[in-house]
């Protein structure tokens, strides 16, 4: 029986406020609040809450049959905590309904497995104990930041005794085979992997509202058919997206809450299909075959590579400087000062950089509140030296911050 496993990605970043080098050793906090506040509170309003509400409506309805998955970042949770318990409080209703899981993660949406094994393995677990402490789940799925994998990191997860991961089912990792498949990393016995399908996915995710697409409008009952049709031995049809999807990406005049409160349903038509989550596809399952990935990939871009974040040298000299920095920030032993350290990791800092203003540039301009990718550096490279400097002269004096 193929089952529909729909994850939903939840993050927003703590963006930074205008940092000059007149703002040197003045001790202000990096991070603009007022702005991260509105932004938060905005995307609540259009996404977070409505789409809740219809998530908790669906399950209901359909009697725990319609089952969804979730990963919110660390730093996603704090704001929430902060600035919007409201929308905290809907998720644990969620979570109350036993059809959610809660996936794993690096607290700040960073990309320490490429840098700093200690640090990535630190966040994991400062992560899961955070989703332990606010929904009762410890997660048993996976989820790097962006959906970034290899083989190397699904040997570590599975050091840590995770039973599932989840990465881009990218065509020049799959060549011939289907994403429709649990697969076991290569080099792992008993982790399994499930592969996005990014056709299916970005229908919903980027092609929903577009006008110029042969297939729009999207309704429901058309995607379903899409699904049905899926080839019958095919173990689990992967949907991954972000969940501002709902509401934020796609605004609710282009139908999209219409489509979601329809989609369930439809599906469900066909007695041969059901939902699961992440966790019940891999405990039902077993490994269709081996899949080999030397090389990491990602969910983001037509490359599907690391370029997003670090295909440039503003990039590189800015990851390279920030992680440059561990030993030193290790050695104060001061709390306050590693938390403000993994904050600047969270990925957006180094996507904001990104110079590929090709084929991905209108994704690249949407996420960017930069005017330019070098605008983004030198704004990040202030806060970083101002950062290093303050160590440097144990002259650091900013009170933590509630939401650290």
């Amino acid at each position: 029986m193929p089952s529909v496993c729909c994850y939903f990605q939840v993050h927003q970043p703590l963006r930074h406020r205008h940092f000059t080098v007149f703002d040197f050793k003045q001790g202000l906090s990096y991070e603009d609040e007022e702005n991260n506040r509105q932004i938060l509170n905005k995307v609540a309003a259009k996404c977070y809450l409505p789409t809740n509400r219809i998530m908790l409506d669906l399950i209901r309805k359909h009697g725990g049959d319609f089952r969804i998955s979730f990963s919110i970042t660390g730093v996603m949770l704090e704001q929430l905590e902060r600035y919007n318990p409201q929308v905290l409080d809907s998720f644990k209703r969620l979570a109350d309904t036993g059809c959610v899981e809660f996936l794993g993660e690096t607290y700040y949406h960073s990309l320490a497995f490429l840098y700093s094994l200690r640090e990535f393995r630190e966040q994991v677990a400062l992560h899961g104990e955070k989703i332990k402490a606010l929904f009762g789940q410890t997660p048993q799925t996976f989820r790097n930041t962006e959906l970034i994998y290899s083989n190397d990191l699904a040997r570590v997860i599975e050091k840590m005794r995770y039973k599932a991961i989840l990465a881009e089912g990218a065509d020049h990792v799959l060549e011939w085979r289907s994403p429709n498949h649990v697969y076991q990393p290569a080099g792992c016995t008993k982790l399994k992997l499930l592969l996005r399908n990014y056709r299916l996915s970005d229908d919903i995710a980027f092609r929903f509202s577009n006008r110029q697409w042969p297939e729009y409008p999207l309704t429901a009952d058309k995607f379903a058919r899409w699904l049905h049709r899926t080839d019958a031995a095919c173990q689990t049809i992967n949907l991954f997206m972000d969940y501002e999807t709902f509401g934020e990406h796609q605004w609710a005049d282009t139908g999209i809450f219409d489509f979601l409160k329809a989609f369930p349903g439809e599906v469900l038509k066909d007695p041969d299909f059901r939902f699961q989550t992440p966790r019940e596809v891999v405990r039902d399952n077993d490994s269709a075959a081996q899949l080999d990935v030397p090389n990491p990939v990602s969910w983001a871009d037509v490359e599907r590579d690391l370029t997003a974040w670090s295909g440039n040298s503003l990039q590189k000299d800015a990851i390279d400087s920030l992680y440059g920095l561990e030993r030193k920030v290790r050695k104060t032993k001061n709390a306050v000062i590693l938390s403000v350290w993994r904050r600047l990791q969270t990925s957006d800092h180094f996507y904001y950089m990104c110079t590929k203003w090709f084929a991905d540039g209108d994704v690249h301009k949407y996420f960017n509140p930069y005017a330019s990718p070098y605008d983004a550096y030198i704004n990040y490279m202030n806060i970083l030296a101002d950062f290093s400097d303050a160590m440097s002269a144990q002259a650091y004096r900013r009170e933590a911050q509630p939401i650290l």
